[in-house]
């Protein structure tokens, strides 16, 4: 009996290691679901190299959102998305922090007509991407980093979120 074609092997998913801590006053985005948005990130066969990743993702209001970006960004104000890339370990597991501001990210959504849900899993692909060495410092890097983001976003059924209506 002839042997059906394998299919084609899918690049392995880093694996992840996630800490959620949310801010006293907060509403909770759910565990399940930020943990979701996350592993869809990491099976980008871009990232296929990655041993495994470890972060932690803070949720908090705006004024524990201000005083961080105050504290390593010089910043002060309340921003949408911080984050702290610690590189890889010696057993290769990249870690991370990313802090969302919970109040920015619903008023951008709002001013920006986008449902909450699109713009926080948008902003925690992208903080994921930034604790994975993504950046959009200059034009090139920029272009490279939100094509990723829109892929992944799309593959979730989020429209791109650089296109403006």
């Amino acid at each position: 009996m002839p042997r059906r074609p394998r299919a084609a092997e899918a690049p392995a998913v880093p694996a992840l290691s996630l800490a959620v801590q949310y801010g006293k006053e907060e509403p909770r985005l759910p565990r399940w679901r930020l943990r979701r948005w996350i592993a869809r990130a990491l099976r980008a066969p871009e990232l296929a190299g990655v041993a495994g990743v470890a972060l932690t993702l803070r949720l908090v209001g705006s004024a524990e959102g201000r005083r961080l970006n105050r504290e390593f960004r010089q910043r002060d104000y309340a921003t949408n998305v911080l984050t702290f890339e610690y590189g890889a370990g010696p057993d290769g597991v990249v870690g991370g922090d990313i802090v969302l501001c919970l109040p920015v990210l619903a008023a951008e959504a709002k001013t920006q007509k986008k449902p909450f849900l699109h713009h926080a899993a948008h902003l925690v692909v992208h903080g994921v991407l930034h604790s994975l060495g993504y950046d959009h410092l200059n034009e090139r890097d920029a272009k490279r980093m939100e094509a990723l983001e829109t892929r992944i976003l799309a593959e979730m059924a989020i429209p791109d979120p650089y296109r403006v209506s």
